[in-house]
């Protein structure tokens, strides 16, 4: 028994060290890591708003990003450039687009600029205006309210009616900049809360003038010449149409997961190339340095 025993013990020693010895001679199999994805998507919804002057090239980008990744939701909406700001400054939204550089007192905010396109502005008239062009002077005079009728710019013995955008807009805000060097809207002006009524406004108001972003024209409206040169996007580029913006989408810090994937969406080349030029804006590489 005694020998039996030791047998069996024997023969299970020599088991396991054959086993041990098979062991050392394989190799584990490795851990895969997955490959990192191109587009992290870390949230199922972002928020984008402000300037409505920008809104059909969001929108249009937020349409195909949101089919290249089921599931995600980008919510758009305007209320002007400084609304855009602010609420991403207090974090109500990812990203804050605008026609003008943030100001100031929302440099603590953190905020980060990603420029996007050129948007090219323009000075619309009722059809029935029969002025087609005003000097830098002339459009300051009628903003401001130094000017009320037509005849007084070359045309017909007309008032003129000011329709444009409240002060959160940055579209006005440009218009002051550029064509009115500072001085601010008269108070008689029309204030309306969009791009797309702005341009409604004043295609059925006698003897109006507004301004709107390119992208927004219509047949149902006249653009004016600015200092004697047509809007054209080879104007901007050569220095000679100077009522333009770049355009804006700020975030608070610099963006991660699906805000940055949405953002690299728009500065792609595919997306750049394919429909900056198509939905009336300027892509910023065309752009003389």
């Amino acid at each position: 028994m005694f020998k039996s025993k030791s047998r069996i013990a024997l023969v299970s020693t020599t088991l396991i060290a054959l086993l041990a010895l098979v062991g050392c001679g394989q190799t584990a199999a490795p851990t895969t890591t997955p490959a990192p994805s191109s587009t992290s998507i870390d949230k199922k919804t972002i928020s984008a708003a402000g300037s409505t002057a920008l809104q059909p090239l969001v929108k249009l980008a937020a349409d195909e990003f949101m089919a290249k990744n089921s599931g995600v939701q980008v919510n758009l909406s305007g209320g002007g450039s400084m609304t855009g700001l602010n609420n991403v400054a207090s974090g109500s939204i990812e990203i804050g687009n605008s026609d003008v550089v943030s100001p100031e007192e929302l440099k603590s905010a953190g905020l980060v600029d990603h420029q996007v396109c050129i948007a090219p502005f323009l000075l619309i008239v009722n059809k029935d205006v029969k002025v087609d062009n005003l000097t830098k002077a002339q459009a300051a005079d009628i903003f401001t309210g130094k000017i009320t009728n037509w005849k007084d710019v070359g045309g017909q013995d007309l008032k003129i009616s000011i329709i444009g955008r409240a002060a959160s807009s940055g579209t006005r805000l440009n218009v002051e900049k550029i064509v009115m060097d500072g001085q601010k809207m008269t108070d008689a002006a029309a204030a309306q809360d969009s791009t797309g009524n702005l341009l409604t406004g004043v295609a059925q108001t006698a003897g109006a003038i507004g301004y709107i972003d390119a992208a927004y024209l219509k047949d149902t409206v006249k653009a004016l010449k600015f200092n004697g040169v047509a809007y054209s996007p080879e104007a901007v580029i050569n220095g000679q149409y100077p009522i333009y913006s770049y355009e804006h989408m700020y975030t608070k810090g610099e963006p991660t997961g699906t805000v940055k994937a949405f953002l690299d969406y728009i500065l792609s080349a595919e997306f750049q190339d394919k429909n900056v030029e198509k939905t009336g804006f300027i892509p910023v590489s065309k752009m003389k340095k």
